[in-house]
């Protein structure tokens, strides 16, 4: 249980941080980079969680790829919805959580 609670606070704060940077980083490019930015940001960060809990024995080394690729879909989810919600304070806040369950997800697969 406590594993599971760091691999969703972990894969929510590294969402969280790539797609923050990627913003920081499309917004110097304008507005619509801004937002390609962010999604490709948290797309390319969220997957790490898998490698820091593989090494941390959050997770069994077999589901490493599922893990990675829940939190990658995740943060894509997180990211449209946030996006699709931003004149709302609830759909963001909300949105926060669907990376880390991307990534709890993606233990159900891979270890048999």
């Amino acid at each position: 249980m406590k594993n599971r609670l760091a691999l969703f606070v972990l894969a929510t704060v590294f969402g969280g941080i790539g797609g923050f940077a990627g913003s920081v980083l499309g917004g110097a490019l304008g507005r619509n980079a801004l937002f390609a930015g962010g999604f490709i940001g948290g797309v390319l960060l969220a997957p790490l969680t898998a490698w820091v809990a593989a090494k941390r024995r959050w997770i069994d080394t077999r589901q490493a790829v599922p893990v990675a690729i829940g939190a990658a879909v995740g943060f894509l989810a997180a990211a449209t919805l946030a996006v699709n919600t931003l004149s709302s304070p609830v759909g963001p806040v909300v949105a926060t959580t669907l990376t880390g369950l991307g990534a709890l997800a993606g233990t159900r697969f891979g270890a048999s």
